[in-house]
């Protein structure tokens, strides 16, 4: 039996092919060997690059090699035929059988069709958004909540055992400057007409610089603590070295930041089961206890750090501190764990952070930051390694560049709420949500892009999102056409995949057939190299395929879907409608994007 999967059931032939010809190969270059889609269809469906592998290594022509390889895959059922080409490729014609039997396997498995165990139940933890609560989530964040949260489902749906986590920075001077601008809003909310500059002189004693977040969304805030507080707070605001009220607004400001926050992802489509709060970290002793593990390999020591390259930092101080040997593990510099003063740096809290996420089990980390974050990842990829090297554990960054939101070709600003960026909230109720999630993965994540608020609404070919939407609502229209014909029961997937598809034999039905057959290979690949784009790739190139044959269609009166003078051939185009129906529903519970039944 063909394995869904054909690339991998094909590949193991010319493996076969490749150990008869040159016995004793080492499993390292076998490894090496790839069956791909040809990109030219006149090529045949699959090429192998297996003879220039081998060549160098078995000292023969690759040429040689290839026609060798050639003679023995064109005897393999299944394939039509193997040609040399170029170099020391083999092109592969695959067999239309081949192809037609892979739709009634489609039918069978349903949605789950293209579902893989290359990941081996292997622990994934996939750490995105993170962004600090302290206002509202930005179109700055939505692009890295799309990408993990969609590279997070392909890598279920290739056998991984994934994670969705968040880590909320709730600790540092931030939190401490949001707990004053909650404060602020709160003497507000209580009836004192406080400007932002009156309100700096009056606590000058105890901030440490001015009001950094004075947007409108923490008026809500400070009318929260009003409602819960009453003017209770206002006690101990004049006397006290650190005010009593101060850790009572923290935690309420964070829980009300926090809350908007999952609002948002929830808006969003973003569900993610853990949250881990920097607080907790640092309360837990996993910071703490890194170190250590840091401390007992030799890997601290207190030095001094030379100021940055290529800047002139007026108040440097060459002062003692306590530094990781992160050099001996591929960065360009040593890195401060400890300041002078014996207080933890950042970075010292975020290995903590990342000792916890593989005390918990994780085999794999993958952390989405944006592309301004990609100087910090050598030194977290060196901790990693340092904490790690008994027992490797793999970290890998994925960086999202920014999103210009344009409109008439200009960028925008829209939001009413924060005065000086673009709101996720304001994004998705622009264009909706499936628009967002899917638009922000039509370009590969470190690319920058230009969201275009009149394209991803428009009702054209040149939108991606609406083009794949309505192959697939053509799919269900055709499918309830053909209940109003046949009866609901003839058209039920199981009854479909019983039907002989040997009759499909057009170039436009055989194009769509060999792209439904790449989906399995689609999501092992896009998982293996971490690039959730190439789901919203192909997906578009389904629905040009699948548009192709609506449209050959209208020329063409024997390609039409339902024929009431071919019942046969009805039910085998029918199959194949559904067919690709649910690889693109598939592909679309990836992506977080619902499919819809008709376009309205």
């Amino acid at each position: 039996m063909i394995d869904h999967n054909l690339y991998v059931f094909f590949r193991q032939y010319v493996l076969q092919a490749l150990r008869q010809s040159v016995p004793d190969l080492p499993e390292a270059l076998l490894e090496r060997v790839e069956l791909t889609p040809t990109k030219d269809p006149a090529h045949g469906d699959m090429a192998t690059n297996a003879a220039l592998i081998i060549a160098k290594a078995v000292k023969r022509r690759p040429q040689e090699l290839a026609q060798e390889l050639a003679d023995y895959l064109k005897q393999v059922d299944g394939i039509e035929y193997a040609e040399p080409a170029g170099p020391g490729f083999v092109n592969l014609k695959i067999t239309a059988s081949v192809f037609q039997n892979l739709v009634s396997t489609i039918l069978q498995t349903g949605e789950s069709f293209g579902a893989s165990q290359i990941g081996q139940g292997t622990m994934v933890n996939i750490e995105y958004v993170s962004a600090n609560p302290t206002g509202p989530m930005h179109v700055g964040h939505c692009r890295g909540a799309v990408v993990g949260d969609v590279l997070a489902n392909l890598m279920a749906k290739a056998g991984f055992d994934v994670t969705k986590e968040y880590y909320i920075n709730d600790a540092g001077t931030q939190v401490v400057a949001l707990t004053w601008a909650a404060y602020w809003r709160y003497l507000q909310a209580l009836g004192q007409d406080l400007s932002a500059e009156a309100f700096e002189e009056k606590f000058k004693t105890y901030m440490a610089s001015g009001l950094q977040y004075q947007g409108d969304y923490l008026v809500e805030v400070g009318r929260v603590l009003v409602k819960k507080h009453g003017d209770a707070l206002l006690q101990g605001t004049d006397a006290q070295p650190l005010p009593t009220w101060f850790d009572i607004v923290k935690e309420c400001v964070l829980e009300q930041m926090m809350s908007s926050i999952r609002q948002d992802l929830d808006a969003l489509g973003v569900h993610q089961e853990v949250f881990v709060s920097e607080r907790s970290i640092l309360s837990s002793g996993k910071a703490d206890q890194a170190l250590k593990i840091l401390t007992d390999k030799g890997l601290l020591y207190t030095g001094v750090l030379e100021p940055p390259k290529g800047k002139v930092i007026e108040d440097w101080e060459q002062r003692p501190q306590t530094l990781f040997k992160s050099t001996e593990y591929g960065d360009d510099v040593d890195r401060p764990l400890r300041k002078s003063d014996g207080t933890a740096t950042y970075f010292a809290n975020d290995i903590g952070y990342h000792y916890d996420k593989i005390e918990r089990g994780a085999k794999i980390l993958i952390d989405i930051w944006g592309a301004d974050h990609g100087g910090y990842v050598p030194r977290m990829r060196a901790a990693i390694k340092a904490l790690t090297d008994q027992n490797p554990v793999d970290f890998e960054v994925v960086l999202c560049q920014i999103v210009r939101v344009v409109r008439n070709g200009e960028v925008v600003k829209m939001s009413k709420r924060a005065g000086t960026f673009i709101t996720l909230r304001d994004l998705i109720d622009e264009v909706g949500k499936d628009a967002v999630r899917f638009t922000m993965l039509t370009r590969k994540s470190d690319a920058q892009m230009n969201f275009d608020l009149e394209q991803v609404i428009a009702q054209t070919r040149d939108n991606p999102v609406f083009y794949v939407q309505y192959a697939h609502a053509r799919c269900r229209s055709v499918l309830r056409s053909a209940v109003e014909t046949l009866g609901a029961d003839a058209v039920k997937p199981a009854m479909l995949a019983q039907q002989a598809l040997t009759n499909l034999q057009s170039s436009a039905e055989l194009s769509l057939m060999r792209r439904l057959a790449q989906w399995s290979r689609i999501v092992e690949s896009a998982a293996l190299v971490r690039e959730p784009h190439r789901i919203a790739y192909y997906l578009m190139e389904v629905a040009a395929d699948f548009h192709a044959l609506w449209n050959a269609g209208r020329d063409d009166a024997t390609l039409r879907f339902i024929q009431e003078d071919d019942l046969s051939g009805t039910k085998a185009r029918l199959a194949l409608v559904e067919a690709t129906a649910c690889v693109i529903r598939s592909a679309m519970m990836i992506l977080g994007v619902e499919p819809v039944e008709e376009m309205r």
